[in-house]
């Protein structure tokens, strides 16, 4: 099975996780720091697959999942050869970018194997854009020449 991850976004999960507040802690009492830790990158994981064809995306990002379910239009707003052209072209410049670290610094640690002969089906397809959507916003990035407004 071929899996991709999004490294950056662990980063910034592991860092956001390690950062310590004043604020008292009102954890359990039997739950340790790790378990905390390991509950927070669980639920900040985004599996995107399709075991059919064997392809499978695992984005660890924290605020993808919120955004996803706040701010994404709703599953069948696009229809399935829309979010392919999307993805075909922004997979395209993401994978330049993964190509020219100097030009363009480390947000894209890993290419994206994305074919076009290939049908991922509408849920990989409609989480993959989606994600490079809220990447772009997030990160001010811009594949296209527009980036998407929510």
């Amino acid at each position: 099975m071929k899996k991709l991850f999004f490294t950056i976004p662990i980063l910034i999960a592991t860092l956001t996780i390690s950062c310590k507040t004043n604020k008292p802690n009102f954890k359990e009492p039997n739950t340790t720091n790790k378990e905390l830790a390991d509950s927070s990158i669980k639920n900040d994981t985004v599996r995107i697959a399709n075991d059919d064809i064997e392809y499978e995306i695992i984005i660890i990002d924290p605020g993808f999942t919120g955004w996803l379910a706040s701010t994404a239009r709703p599953r069948g707003y696009y229809e399935q050869p829309y979010l392919e052209v999307k993805n075909r072209q922004w997979v395209t410049e993401w994978n330049i970018r993964a190509q020219n670290p100097l030009k363009y610094g480390n947000l894209y640690q890993m290419q994206i194997d994305y074919r076009p002969n290939i049908d991922y089906g509408y849920e990989v397809n409609y989480l993959l854009y989606n994600y490079l959507v809220y990447f772009q916003i997030s990160n001010n990035q811009n594949f296209t020449g527009v980036v998407p407004q929510y």
